[in-house]
């Protein structure tokens, strides 16, 4: 196996030239989506002072996730997913079009944020299980840990930079110069997306949609190890998302730069257990591996909410970050070895809900929470009970916790499925 720095097996992109191009996309989009994902925020506290309607940005995402998560998923298995990545690819940038037109305004409009934020919503949506199931189909199984680990290594480096370019040029020039950025990064993305050959849909043409998420959900249902992974990540994003309030944690502090620093904990903490990750290959029993990882989660946002020094806040972060990129790797290769191709899209349609629902309510909460009470409360009780809750579902789903890679039978069977694939050169 050939190793990259600190042992990140660097493999799959050396083996396909299709893993790469769609990996350098999603990685050039997400540093100038990470940076707008730090200026929205801002800016609506900017315009309203209110942790409540900041939070409420989640209520825009909400219904648009469910609904455009499970269909995404459809038509993922049913239409050319590169065609599929690069429409919505294109609604992405013309949404930011979109915000950086508003933040020209002299008075720009709240409403437009609201807006913009459930068209990002959908058209992600519908995006990423066509994303999910390319990654899969361009590398071989034996290598889908080492994909899931790069998957989490470009999001943490992304997750880096693009908060602290977008935090320190909101706050120095405004929130449009960090939407003109986004801009032009998704060109780049655009252009090395157009380079992807077209891949045939494996769903039946004749199926209808409603058959076709029928057989999905029926799927999921016969699969509770997997339903398993996606209550954790939900129930561990909904009590313990702490980044929607960010800005009002860093105006505990005096230091101008702490809002930008904040934002960096989290990825920081997951780039330093990406770099670190290769003891993961040595762990068979995923669900165990997922819970432990969550429940750390948790802790890690408790100590980031209750404590008052920005260096316990930002080790807080740096540890929530590094179990849930842990989490991360073993629920990505749990997914791409246990699931068949063929409806390898529509279960990512259900992962989507789970991993970006999770968020999008967990701002709510931590909003309505903070609102009701004090903002250290929401985030300090927030992580604790993600801690306690997580343990409650590993006992109710045994079959989660007792998954092993080595004995699993559905893990054997997507082995034999893919024997022989040509895997994209």
């Amino acid at each position: 196996m050939s190793q990259g720095f600190f042992g990140v097996d660097l493999t799959p992109l050396r083996q396909s030239k299709q893993y790469r191009r769609l990996y350098t996309a999603g990685f050039v989009a997400m540093l100038g989506s990470q940076a707008t994902y730090v200026a929205i925020p801002y800016q609506l506290k900017q315009l309203t002072n209110s942790t409540l309607a900041v939070g409420s940005i989640g209520l825009a995402e909400f219904a648009q996730l469910v609904f455009f998560g499970l269909y995404g998923g459809v038509l993922a298995d049913r239409l050319n997913r590169r065609r599929l990545i690069i429409s919505m690819e294109q609604v992405l940038m013309l949404s930011t079009v979109l915000l950086f037109v508003n933040a020209l305004l002299v008075h720009p409009l709240t409403w437009i944020l609201y807006a913009d934020a459930g068209i990002v919503a959908a058209a992600s949506s519908v995006q990423n299980p066509s994303i999910a199931a390319l990654n899969q189909i361009f590398i071989p199984h034996d290598l889908q840990r080492s994909a899931s680990t790069l998957a989490n290594l470009s999001y943490s480096i992304a997750s880096i930079i693009g908060p602290a370019i977008g935090g320190i040029i909101a706050v120095a020039f405004g929130p449009s110069s960090v939407y003109f950025i986004n801009i032009v990064t998704f060109t780049f993305s655009l252009m090395l997306l157009f380079t992807l050959k077209d891949t045939p849909a494996p769903l039946n043409a004749e199926a209808s949609d409603f058959a076709a998420l029928k057989t999905g959900m029926t799927y999921a249902k016969s699969r509770p190890d997997i339903v398993g992974t996606y209550i954790v990540d939900l129930i561990a994003m909904i009590l313990a998302f702490p980044v929607v309030m960010l800005p009002f944690v860093a105006a505990r502090f005096h230091e101008s730069y702490a809002l930008a620093v904040l934002y960096c904990g989290l990825p920081a903490g997951a780039l330093l257990a990406s770099l670190t990750s290769r003891w993961t290959r040595k762990i068979h029993h995923y669900g165990r591996a997922i819970v432990y990882a969550a429940a750390v989660w948790g802790l890690g946002i408790a100590l980031f909410g209750y404590s008052s020094t920005l260096w316990l806040v930002l080790l807080g972060l740096a540890i929530g970050g590094g179990a849930d990129v842990v989490s991360g790797i073993f629920r990505n290769t749990m997914w791409n070895e246990s699931i068949p191709p063929d409806i390898r899209g529509r279960m990512a349609g259900i992962e989507l809900i789970s991993y970006s629902l999770g968020p999008t309510a967990g701002q709510f909460r931590a909003g309505v929470v903070a609102a009701w009470t004090t903002l250290r409360f929401s985030l300090t009780a927030g992580g604790l009970a993600c801690a306690g809750s997580v343990g409650v579902v590993a006992a109710a789903l045994p079959s989660m916790w007792r998954f092993d890679a080595r004995t699993d039978a559905h893990v054997a069977e997507v082995r034999t499925l893919r024997e022989g694939e040509d895997h994209a050169p």
